[in-house]
């Protein structure tokens, strides 16, 4: 689907996909259907669960945000985020202040492109070669390697997630 069918895909429309482009960085961006779960997106996107990379806000006790990735079969260890962050507290703002701050929906969120420059924190799990990323809009993904993107946002990998409870039931049902 070109830009010019979607409006969510063109860089004048899109602050994530302008700010992707501007980057230098190799990517493409593709729209996909819209999923009910993260194990549906992964296979509307052709990949596998640990290459969607979810974008989180968190707020710690200082008042700072950060973008926080997350892949796919994890969740985030709030300890040991907190331990990362030299932080007492750290939460995800309400889906409005989250909004406020980056310009993106939940289930939008990108490190690109936001209202406010935020320092971006990897887990340990975001794989180095091809991953993708949200779009800035719902049903729009931006497909990357995982290097790329830790570089472009000074980003190291730290152990700051746990397996996701939903998936590993999944695995051993299966």
């Amino acid at each position: 689907m070109t830009s010019a069918q979607s409006p969510e895909l063109d860089p004048a429309n899109n602050r994530a996909i302008a700010a992707i482009a501007a980057s230098g960085i190799r990517h493409e961006v593709r729209s996909h259907g819209k999923a009910s779960s993260l194990a549906e997106a992964a296979a509307l996107r052709g990949v596998r669960p640990r290459q969607i990379v979810k974008s989180m806000i968190v707020k710690d006790g200082t008042g700072e945000y950060h973008v926080v990735l997350v892949p796919g079969d994890r969740v985030i260890s709030w300890p040991k985020l907190r331990a990362v962050l030299g932080v007492n507290k750290a939460a995800m703002p309400s889906a409005d202040e989250a909004k406020a701050v980056t310009g993106f929906a939940r289930g939008t969120i990108t490190p690109f492109g936001t209202l406010t420059p935020l320092d971006v924190v990897a887990d340990a799990l975001v794989e180095p070669g091809p991953i993708t990323v949200g779009g800035g809009a719902y049903s729009v993904g931006i497909y990357l390697d995982g290097d790329d993107l830790l570089a472009h946002f000074g980003a190291e990998r730290v152990d700051i997630t746990e397996p996701d409870p939903a998936f590993v039931e999944a695995a051993a049902e299966a």
